[in-house]
Order: structure tokens, then C-alpha cells, then sequence
């Protein structure tokens, strides 16, 4: 039998995913997860809540100058949202070109705004920009370390080669 063995740093890298309050609404959370689990990527952690004010302060702290911040502060509490943290090869840039272009009006068919979302202010998920964001916004903002779960997929050498 093939022992488990740590996988390599870069199979490793995280990234935190959040399917937004309208997506819920809309019942597109298995939509989202599927697109994902489709590419490879292990799901690593996942939760229902209702964001808090505090919580998205910290998440958008970049933000909260924006003129736009208390509509996106409002729309992000409106209802619940899932938040997921997703691991594999190249994850936050795989996960970024998934997403397509914040504006739906630009962003290209196939990617998940470019299908799912109608208006910019309504755009169906976040992703992490970069992996420094995402080991921010995992460890910092969405979960503690003892939330995210370490497991080997068996898949992972079909995946991804020996």
C-alpha cells in the first residue's frame, strides 16, 4: 500500500474563496464548488455564516475609504455567504482567471461571474488577488488554523503525476 506522504509546497498553496450573499440567494453554492472540484482543487475548509461588520472591515481594510464601501459593507451583510478556503498547484491565479473580471459585462464566458453574474455590484464570488493576500485573508479574517482540515486526495497522483 502507497503511504501517505506530505505533498509538495507549491501542491499545497491556499486560497480563500467566498461565494457571495447573492449567489447564495440564488442557489449557485453548488456551482461554484463544482467548477472548483472539476480543476483538481481539495477543499480544505468551508462554512455558512453571516458576515459581521468587524470581519469585513478587516477583509476589505484596502477598501474602506472607497466611496463604494458602505454599498459593498451593506450587500456583504445582506445575507449569508459560504466561505471556502481551496488548495492545489498555482490555486490563486487558477482560481482568478476561473472567476473572470469583477465587471460581468467584461468578464468572458466559461469563468464564473462571465456566467453566473449579472452587475458589477452583484458578482457572485471573492477570490484572493495574490497568495500573500490569501494567507491573510485565511489565517487573518475567515478561519483559524484548526478549521482548515489537512487530508490527502486519492486522486492526487492522477492530478497531478507522481
Amino acid at each position: 500500500p502507497l503511504c501517505p506522504r506530505a505533498a509538495p509546497r507549491e501542491l499545497q498553496e491556499q486560497t480563500l474563496v467566498l461565494v457571495k450573499p447573492d449567489a447564495v440567494q440564488r442557489r449557485l453554492v453548488g456551482n461554484v464548488i463544482q467548477r472548483f472540484e472539476l480543476r483538481g482543487f481539495k477543499l480544505v475548509a468551508m462554512k455558512l455564516l453571516q458576515a459581521d461588520q468587524g470581519l469585513l472591515d478587516k477583509h476589505y481594510q484596502q477598501l474602506r475609504q472607497k466611496p463604494f464601501y458602505p454599498a459593498l459593507l451593506a450587500y456583504m451583510t445582506s445575507g449569508p455567504l459560504v466561505a471556502m478556503v481551496w488548495e492545489g498547484y498555482n490555486v490563486v491565479r487558477s482560481t482568478r482567471a476561473m472567476v473572470g473580471d469583477t465587471d460581468s459585462a467584461a468578464a468572458a464566458a466559461g469563468t464564473i461571474r462571465g456566467d453566473l453574474s449579472m452587475h458589477v455590484s452583484r458578482n457572485v464570488v471573492h477570490a484572493s488577488d495574490s497568495v500573500e493576500t490569501a494567507r491573510r485573508e485565511v489565517g487573518f479574517c475567515w478561519f483559524q488554523r484548526d478549521e482548515l482540515v489537512a487530508w490527502e486526495s486519492g486522486d492526487r497522483e492522477y492530478t497531478y503525476g507522481p
